[in-house]
């Protein structure tokens, strides 16, 4: 028996605004009120040059921050570890200056991809559109390690580290136990995949964006000594950035 014409129709209507609604639940942004809970930060609007010096007329706009919360480890004494950074942005990239002060720098897993996080290596967190949530196997948000050669690194859906040099194009100068890390970031949104055609989100004046920093310190030991990250995160378990975006602060985009 065939169902009357009215009927399909009033099935195929409510099915359509379930399916608006559904799509316009999605695309609603994170929570203001929510937002405004975590750390915020500024970037001022500019353009460095990336090549491990920090003189450019760009990063005299923007104020240090410090990179000064244990989030694994024994506080270090300033020798051993000191940091602090700075950001800025264009329509392009997220940028970061990090002065970092560490008496050894040690690469010792040869294979890139194991125990990346055991190196001494610069760690960018970032969320594209400051959603936080649970990124520990999706493209939601990326943990980037910078390792001392520039390879980064992130954990794919698969469960297997993979390279992302494409991302963050950096360069670091080290005189004595000071390095200068100069970094451009290209933001992908959750819609990210490996196989595909991802094209970079661009940035915009008032924009704001999921961001954590942090610094893997290892001085020839197995495993790393601390871990410093740039936000305080609560509770007892502080290695969370990795897993978690909603420890990330916020980073709004001004100077436009």
């Amino acid at each position: 028996m065939s169902r009357p014409l009215f009927f399909t129709f009033s099935i195929a209507f409510f099915s359509a605004s379930l399916f608006n609604t559904s799509c316009k639940s999605k695309e609603k942004g994170p929570d203001p009120a929510e937002l405004a809970k975590r750390q915020q930060f500024t970037a001022p609007y500019g353009s460095p040059t990336i090549d491990g010096n920090g003189a450019d007329e760009a990063w005299q706009q923007s104020e240090w921050l410090p990179l000064d919360q244990l989030w694994i480890g024994k506080a270090p004494t300033p020798a051993d570890f000191t940091g602090r950074y700075k950001l800025a942005w264009d329509e392009s990239n997220l940028y970061l200056l990090a002065e970092i002060t560490d008496d050894t720098l040690i690469d010792i897993h040869s294979d890139g991809l194991e125990h990346f996080w055991d190196d001494d290596c610069l760690e960018v967190f970032v969320d594209e559109d400051a959603a936080g949530g649970d990124h520990q196997y999706n493209y939601s948000a990326f943990a980037y390690h910078i390792a001392l050669d520039g390879k980064v690194v992130d954990t794919r859906p698969n469960h297997h580290a993979g390279y992302f040099n494409d991302h963050c194009i950096s360069r670091r100068v080290t005189d004595g136990n000071t390095s200068v890390w100069e970094v451009a970031i290209k933001l992908f949104d959750k819609n990210y995949e490996e196989e595909g055609e991802n094209i970079p989100k661009m940035l915009s004046n008032g924009k704001k964006i999921g961001f954590a920093l942090a610094y893997c310190d290892n001085d020839h030991s197995a495993e790393r000594e601390n871990f410093m990250g740039n936000v305080v995160v609560e509770g007892e378990d502080k290695n969370q950035g990795w897993k978690n975006a909603s420890i990330f602060g916020v980073v709004e985009m001004t100077g436009l």
